[in-house]
């Protein structure tokens, strides 16, 4: 005999399992997510570090075999089938001829190479700007040369002048940073320690 109090009892604890399933899985595929999205150092035939890629590319080319596992240290990735080391440096299996990685000249990368510090009152700031040294109406361009990060009330004052104009000073000469790997990976490197050995002397 049909009872509708079993049966609305029964629909409520399905209803829990289901909505604790679906929980249960967002949480899970958030975590493997950010598993094969972790940073892995691509290493050139030769050894030279020449990129990064995250980690569900790393696996496809080890397994394309055109790249081999140089260091795990991060455990296992399992699927339904299958069971993968988890990369954390791979090594292409054929030479790549390219040119060596360079820092591009953007907004971040001046940032960073002044250490997110104005370069004319040493102040930290969150609205930090880039200023021209030469301003670009005066003919300066725009290189690592002539472009310095500058807090908002540095450049203001400074606007469209010299600083032997404004009577202002550098706390050192801009100059492009340097294009050793340590550099151009430096971002990667405080949770990735273990490639160290892999950057140091390019």
């Amino acid at each position: 005999m049909f009872d509708p109090h079993k049966w609305g009892s029964n629909t409520l604890i399905n209803t829990f399992w289901t909505a604790r399933y679906i929980q249960l899985r967002a949480i899970i595929c958030g975590i493997m997510e950010i598993t094969v999205q972790a940073p892995v150092l691509v290493l050139n035939a030769n050894f030279e570090p020449i990129n990064v890629c995250d980690t569900r590319r790393a696996i496809g080319l080890i397994l394309n075999e055109k790249a081999s596992l140089v260091l795990n240290g991060r455990g296992l990735i399992r699927s339904v089938s299958h069971t993968f080391q988890r990369p954390s440096i791979i090594r292409l299996t054929k030479m790549v001829r390219r040119p060596r990685p360079n820092v591009k000249l953007t907004k971040r990368e001046i940032l960073r190479r002044d250490d997110f510090t104005c370069q004319y009152c040493g102040q930290h700031n969150a609205m930090l700007t880039i200023d021209h040294i030469m301003p670009r109406h005066m003919g300066g361009e725009h290189t690592w040369e002539n472009l310095v990060t500058a807090c908002p009330s540095c450049n203001h004052h400074k606007g469209g002048r010299t600083i032997e104009q404004t009577h202002m000073r550098l706390l050192r000469r801009p100059a492009a940073p340097p294009s050793t790997a340590r550099y151009i990976f430096a971002r990667h490197l405080k949770e990735n320690t273990e490639w160290l050995p892999f950057i140091d002397g390019w």
